[in-house]
């Protein structure tokens, strides 16, 4: 008996653990410039979350790599806003978290809710399964809010009626601002978007080719400089990441404002691209599909010396959304 319910443990593990591991290699499809992470720059709001905007309403994922230290100048703190607090936050609510799915698997293995705590392999056991729900938990949560976002903003539509103006930018697929504030807010113009959107196609190629020195002249060295830790990273793993048809579906300005010599503007993005990545010697695919382009939003931020024209735009900072 003791024999049979080893085994079936041993297999759900395997299973779980199989199942997770696939997930995360379907992620490394999803390569692009900045590697899915939230990584850069953006002046004393380097760790303050940039407003929700229609194209992103949820929270954005904090600067995980930035040369800017904490406390930097920082001209206020954000409140929680919509997301903030709720059920299980923090430290307590992770370990209320692990106990109640150390409490699951215990109902699921027959030890009780609480069963099974004791003895070190016990504790190791514990924290495999912890490590395994919250993966599970986070992957859905992630799946299911990217699903249900609304399809506000556009070229030419008319759903979103926020706060701050809504010009026609033309061709752009900007739509309106998403509520910029701070201590010295600044305009942003119609050639301004006409930038941001360039600068989403140039960064991407320019990463896709490898070009370095094209980076250089748009992006910032810190930025240039984790983009050439990932592609450094691919090299010794024998991949290139080809990305192409990358084009702007609907974005907005989450804030835009001026910080002694220098001017920010983030502004939300959902762009769609074909991320594939390839092997080096052979050209075979290693992962990602040719032939259907992925959707992507994210925040990108922006920065030029302040009075400076439209093309002086840089990348300063890339940040994910739909975290909890």
């Amino acid at each position: 008996m003791f024999s049979r319910a080893l085994s079936f443990r041993s297999k759900t593990f395997v299973l779980i653990l199989a199942a997770l591991l696939g997930l995360g290699m379907a992620g490394d499809a999803f390569a692009r410039a900045g590697g899915g992470f939230s990584m850069g720059s953006r002046g004393g709001r380097t760790y303050s979350a940039p407003h929700m905007t229609p194209t992103s309403p949820f929270r954005t994922a904090p600067i995980q790599r930035s040369a800017t230290p904490r406390g930097y100048n920082q001209p206020y703190q954000r409140s929680p806003g919509l997301f903030g607090g709720g059920f299980g936050r923090g430290l307590g609510g992770g370990l209320l978290g692990g106990f109640l799915g150390a409490g699951l698997f215990g109902l699921l293995f027959g030890h009780g809710l609480f069963g099974g705590l004791g003895g070190g392999s016990s504790f190791l056991g514990l924290l495999l399964q912890i490590g395994l729900i919250y993966l599970v938990v986070r992957f859905a949560l992630n799946y299911f809010r990217n699903r249900q976002q609304p399809a506000y903003g556009g070229p030419q539509s008319s759903a979103y009626s926020g706060a701050g103006p809504q010009p026609g930018y033309g061709g752009s697929g900007f739509g309106g601002m998403g509520g910029a504030s701070g201590d010295t807010p600044i305009g942003v113009e119609a050639a301004d978007y006409t930038t941001f959107e360039h600068r989403l196609s140039e960064v991407q190629t320019a990463f896709g080719a490898e070009d370095l020195d094209r980076l250089h002249r748009l992006a910032t060295p810190e930025m240039v400089g984790y983009f050439n830790e990932e592609l450094q990273g691919n090299a010794h793993r024998g991949v290139v990441n080809r990305l192409s048809g990358i084009r702007l579906l609907k974005g907005d300005l989450a804030e835009a404002w001026r910080e002694g010599g220098a001017e920010y503007a983030t502004v939300a993005m959902q762009y769609q691209l074909t991320d594939t990545m390839v092997d080096r010697a052979s050209g075979r695919i290693v992962s990602g599909d040719p032939n259907r382009p992925d959707e992507v939003t994210e925040l990108w931020t922006f920065v030029r010396a302040a009075g400076a024209g439209p093309d002086a735009w840089m990348l300063s900072a890339i940040q994910q959304t739909g975290e909890a």
